[in-house]
């Protein structure tokens, strides 16, 4: 298993949409001053900027910390709370919002894959809102049923499952991020066979199982700290 604290245990996974004039101005901003400020920060891995596949103007931004603490820190505190004018500029003007903070549940890679984050063009992520009661069997059906087949995709590079501890605007407390060379992955047998099993299917009956998915293609490249 690769050293999950190489990627970090904690992630902030946060979408906005700028308005389409200011758009150039807002890549620029994110590039180069909102995520630098960041992954200065004592405890922050990387990060990186993905847009939403078919959808030209969703942007999304995947920070990875090595631990929840790095977001009570003072230095963080400094830098959300102390913006700049140009990031209260920006950050007024743009719309779809969303902030989730996830603690790792595991992680699952394919076998000799190096840099699996550098590699990815890709990231697939699925969201699901599981009852307490249920969790067990979701989280066990994930990783011994549902990744390994996954993972029989040569394009399948991995997957990262998070408790979702903080939420807005939805109300997941489970999140996988699954990274991927190309979309083409989405469609191969390995995810229709993964679909299909026995094990999903008694899940799928349940009232409660409604994934949300989306799906991301790079945006820049990642950052990571100093």
């Amino acid at each position: 298993m690769r050293d999950t604290m190489s990627f970090g245990k904690t992630i902030l996974f946060s979408e906005m949409t700028p308005p389409a004039h200011e758009e150039n101005k807002f890549n620029a901003w994110y590039d180069e001053e909102h995520i630098p400020l960041r992954v200065a920060i004592p405890g922050f891995v990387s990060a990186q900027r993905y847009l939403a596949d078919g959808d030209d103007r969703n942007y999304l931004a995947v920070y990875e910390m090595d631990n929840l603490q790095v977001l009570k820190s003072k230095e963080y505190d400094i830098v959300k709370n102390q913006p700049s004018d140009l990031t209260k500029s920006m950050l007024s003007s743009v719309s779809g919002f969303t902030r989730y903070i996830g603690n790792l549940l595991g992680d699952q890679w394919r076998e000799n894959v190096s840099n699996p984050l550098d590699q990815a063009q890709y990231l697939y992520a699925v969201f699901f809102t599981v009852p307490e009661n249920e969790l067990t069997e979701f989280d066990d059906w994930y990783t011994q049923d549902h990744v390994p087949i996954l993972l029989e995709c040569p394009e399948w590079l991995g997957t990262r499952r998070f408790e979702i501890i903080e939420a807005h605007p939805g109300t997941y407390n489970r999140l996988a991020l699954h990274y991927l060379t190309t979309s083409e992955a989405l469609n191969s047998s390995a995810r229709a066979k993964a679909r299909v099993t026995p094990w999903r299917d008694r899940l799928a009956a349940k009232p409660w199982f409604k994934g949300h998915y989306l799906v991301f293609k790079n945006h820049q490249n990642r950052q990571y700290s100093k």
